[in-house]
């Protein structure tokens, strides 16, 4: 790591859904989304469906990657276990990788989230506003763009199509 901290997502340690150390640098060369999610929350159905939409059509052949993060800290919409989450998301047809619930705000964040929210600031505050507010990360691990919670994963389908298209 860089002397002032990490310059992209590649120097975190994070834990997948079931409790297993994964190391961000196995994205390297991949476009990745990363999105904090809860199953509870009016856009919740929506975001599910697209999101799986997206991993389904570039995954395999363009090879984006879509980086879940179960979050309660928005009208505890995500009070459930790790196991209940995991099961939510297997139900609403979720191929994409499913992280440990974790904070996105306060003292408590995990380090990723407090790299992310200070290389693209929010609108107003830095801090994530709702459920499924949405990170574009390039090919070089940096994050490119910040995408509020009203916006529709397929509302940014040509931005991450850009993002694809980009030499490594």
């Amino acid at each position: 790591m860089a002397a002032n901290g990490p310059t992209n997502i590649y120097g975190f340690t994070v834990k997948d859904i079931d409790g297993n150390e994964v190391s961000l640098s196995k994205y390297k060369g991949h476009v990745a989304l990363i999105v904090n999610v809860a199953s509870q929350c009016g856009l919740t159905n929506k975001n599910y469906a697209q999101l799986q939409e997206l991993h389904a059509k570039y995954a395999e052949s363009k090879g984006l990657r879509i980086l879940a993060f179960p979050c309660n800290q928005f009208g505890g919409q995500e009070p459930g276990t790790d196991e209940q989450i995991k099961e939510f998301a297997a139900k609403k047809g979720a191929q994409f990788d499913l992280f440990d619930k974790i904070n996105v705000n306060g003292d408590n964040a995990i380090p990723l989230y407090k790299f992310l929210k200070k290389k693209q600031h929010g609108t107003l505050t830095n801090a994530i506003k709702w459920n499924f507010s949405k990170f574009l990360i390039n090919k070089k691990g940096e994050p490119v763009k910040r995408y509020g919670p009203q916006t529709a994963p397929k509302d940014i389908e040509k931005d991450i199509v850009k993002e694809l298209d980009q030499p490594e």
